[in-house]
């Protein structure tokens, strides 16, 4: 005769107290990649929120403007009673300031990442880095005093029929703005080269200047394209520096010696003043804004192009 075994109570039953950190520990991490999850997706949403506007005002706009002269019309004067809707000449400006903003910040904030990476000692890079990124702080609307009140009049000593508003002045000084966002990115990239690499080009009877260019960047060619896209985006979306010194008028022109408006200066004058929601002129920096975002994107995937093709090789 066989004797069935004892149930044990459930209430007598007991959790190590190993399992029940273990089960603790889980939930924690369960509820910390939910947070995580939250946050990352509030980030997508947001970006799907902000084009769906843009799309959804562009609309309206594009029901009264044809897209054809908006591409293709010469003149922008949306505010004015004889209105044109030709978004050419704040592209113009646009692409001309931050052209010249890439040719003064490119070759200096690379030199200077090469410097700080490659050459300088540890005391001197952890006082020239910090320094170099204080102008991060600064706001964007003393760049632009500077630039109209300092860099212009200094350029008008060689230059006699500049402009007192153009787009070379701000140009320079947006170069001069995006500077540390080259320098430190760039740097980042290159510290995180293996030493080993460096040691192999040594052993072969490499200088430190050869090893710094012909190893330590094409290594590094990665972060450092990276470094440049987010100048270009930076430079591109710069508002106050060229609404204070560029001067405000939509030319079609891309001569740095005369003054233009840029994409963000427009959305900045319209914003500020008292057209009703809804109107043609209100709907029209939405559509400004569109174009906008199309360039800065187009940027972000020629660099992520470029940036893949060089990983690649090396």
């Amino acid at each position: 005769m066989m004797i069935a075994p004892a149930i044990t109570p459930a209430s007598e039953l007991t959790i190590s107290p190993r399992l029940a950190k273990n089960v603790r520990r889980n939930f924690t991490e369960r509820v910390i990649e939910f947070i995580l999850m939250l946050a990352a997706l509030s980030a997508v949403a947001t970006t799907f929120a902000i084009v769906a506007i843009l799309l959804y005002e562009s609309l309206g706009f594009f029901k009264t403007v044809s897209v054809w002269e908006f591409f293709t019309a010469k003149e922008w004067t949306p505010l004015f009673e004889d209105a044109h809707y030709g978004i050419a000449p704040l592209v113009a400006g646009t692409l001309t300031t931050s052209a010249i903003a890439l040719l003064v910040a490119v070759p200096i904030g690379t030199i200077a990442a090469i410097y700080m990476s490659e050459f300088a000692s540890y005391k001197t890079r952890e006082i020239v880095k910090p320094i170099l990124e204080l102008l991060v702080g600064v706001p964007t609307v003393v760049f632009g005093y500077f630039a109209l009140l300092f860099v212009t009049p200094l350029l008008q000593k060689v230059i006699p029929d500049l402009q007192g508003f153009n787009m070379l002045g701000a140009g320079i000084v947006m170069g001069i703005m995006i500077v540390p966002y080259i320098a430190s990115v760039a740097e980042d990239a290159m510290r995180a080269v293996p030493m080993n690499m460096r040691e192999g080009s040594y052993a072969m009877g490499a200088t430190r200047f050869q090893t710094a260019i012909r190893v330590v960047t094409p290594a590094a060619i990665s972060g450092i394209v990276a470094a440049y896209i987010l100048a270009i985006s930076r430079a591109v979306g710069e508002t106050m520096v060229v609404a204070v010194a560029a001067g405000q008028q939509p030319n079609l022109t891309f001569n740095p010696m005369e003054s233009a408006a840029t994409i963000t200066a427009y959305i900045v004058q319209v914003a500020m003043g008292d057209l009703p929601h809804g109107s043609i002129g209100y709907q029209s920096i939405f559509a400004a804004g569109l174009v906008l975002m199309v360039m800065t994107l187009s940027f972000n995937i020629i660099g992520h192009i470029v940036r893949k093709k060089y990983r690649e090789q090396y």
